[in-house]
């Protein structure tokens, strides 16, 4: 989910540049369907829609997910963290749950490093502390608490991403 965006049709572009059959899922409204273009097939629906989510995963035989999906605001999470937790946490669990039901067992979720909050050091490695400030964080570190808990129930495997501000063109000037 979330192959529309910035950072996931980078990722679109790439795996298919290496061969990959990618399906993008989302609903275009925080990314561009233009920027689809390297995708074998799109999907468009929300990514709170479970029942959409499973039948994309299934219909296409997807085995592996790159989840992408999110607002990307922090300054709207905090004046909107009730959108947030819908939107980031409940559409995570559509998604973990869609892979759960389809046999779908490898999971990348993109994070972030507003996990850490404000660090007490820079740089910023993997065992600081995780101390959020906004909704946007505590959001994306809410997902990555559920994941072991998925992996322990469910044998799906995952990775988080995490990352400041994506920034910089496509070499080749397509997104």
């Amino acid at each position: 989910p979330g192959g529309a965006g910035y950072i996931g049709s980078h990722a679109v572009k790439a795996l298919a540049a290496r061969g990959e059959t990618v399906i993008v899922y989302d609903n275009c409204s925080q990314g561009h369907r233009a920027a689809t273009r390297h995708a074998a097939a799109v999907v468009e629906g929300d990514i709170q829609d479970t029942a959409k989510l499973t039948q994309a995963l299934s219909s296409h035989g997807v085995g592996a997910v790159m989840h992408f999906a999110a607002w990307l605001s922090v300054g709207d999470s905090v004046k909107d963290p009730a959108g947030y937790y819908r939107n980031h946490v409940g559409g995570a669990l559509s998604v973990l749950e869609a892979m759960v039901a389809t046999g779908a067992r490898h999971l990348v979720f993109s994070s972030t490093c507003a996990v850490f909050g404000t660090p007490d050091t820079t740089p910023i490695h993997e065992d600081l502390p995780k101390r959020p400030i906004n909704a946007y964080g505590e959001t994306k570190l809410a997902i990555e608490y559920a994941l072991p808990h998925f992996e322990t129930a469910y044998g799906l495997r995952s990775i988080a991403l995490r990352y400041f501000n994506a920034a910089g063109a496509d070499p080749e000037g397509e997104l």
